[in-house]
């Protein structure tokens, strides 16, 4: 990576991470927008710098947090994210090879998707869904972490539903995201797939994930979070927009 390049992705994870921070998702997905509309890295080498620096995040989150976590309803996604991880790390080696178009297609797709279902505050179940929902959206975000790093969506809709207080519902987010991230670490690196060291170098990022983290902490922002939620809801629309588009013009057989 260039030096602008360099900067242009420490911004991007920065930001990223002042998000997920305040949300309790949104860093894969914003990470994973940027890099497929900006051409800075592969797809899967993108994915695995994700993984890596969405557990510094989840980390630095959890060294306090990890006291709010439901561990009962984070062992069930677990359960089914797991196994669904090594489905979607496989359909994305597939789709890398030979239907590169198709895989930006679908990564614009659960973008836009995504910010759709951002902009709209799910409303409260008045008791706690059962045990196999729990199962059901763990299963999904396994797929969708296993292919881009981004197991946030399903989890994110089927949580904020709960009759849970917000900080056990964020708190049990993060770590979900941290324990997938360290499986699909561990899988890439059993699979000899690891970046090349000049991607690597996209780690650098670290301390910019870091600072933001703690500046969302710290100093969270003056405005409301239905605000922030609106932010990050177009930021995500238009990057899924924008990288989708090209995809379906190619898929069709329409020049450039």
């Amino acid at each position: 990576m260039s030096l602008s390049e360099l900067i242009g992705f420490l911004v991007l994870t920065g930001a990223a991470a002042y998000a997920q921070t305040l949300t309790g998702f949104a860093f894969g997905l914003i990470t994973m927008g940027g890099v497929g509309l900006t051409g800075l890295l592969s797809l899967p080498d993108a994915a695995v710098i994700v993984s890596m620096l969405t557990l510094v995040n989840a980390t630095q989150m959890l060294l306090k947090g990890w006291r709010d976590v439901a561990w009962y309803q984070f062992g069930l996604v677990m359960a089914a994210s797991i196994p669904m991880l090594f489905v979607g790390y496989w359909l994305l080696e597939w789709l890398a090879g030979s239907h590169v178009d198709l895989l930006r297609l679908l990564l614009g797709l659960v973008i836009v998707v995504s910010s759709l279902q951002l902009a709209r505050k799910p409303e409260p179940l008045p008791e706690r869904s059962g045990n196999g929902s729990f199962l059901f959206f763990g299963g999904i975000a396994g797929v969708m972490g296993g292919m881009f790093s981004t197991a946030g969506p399903p989890l994110v809709y089927h949580f904020y539903r709960q009759p849970m207080p917000l900080v056990k519902v964020r708190e049990t987010l993060v770590t979900v995201f941290a324990l997938n991230a360290v499986f699909r670490i561990s899988l890439v690196a059993v699979s000899g797939d690891l970046p090349s060291s000049s991607t690597m170098s996209a780690l650098v990022a670290i301390p910019a994930v870091m600072s933001a983290t703690y500046t969302a902490r710290r100093w969270p922002p003056p405005f409301s979070p239905v605000t922030m939620r609106r932010i990050v809801f177009l930021l995500l629309l238009l990057s899924g927009i924008s990288l989708g588009a090209p995809a379906v013009i190619h898929l069709l057989g329409a020049p450039r």
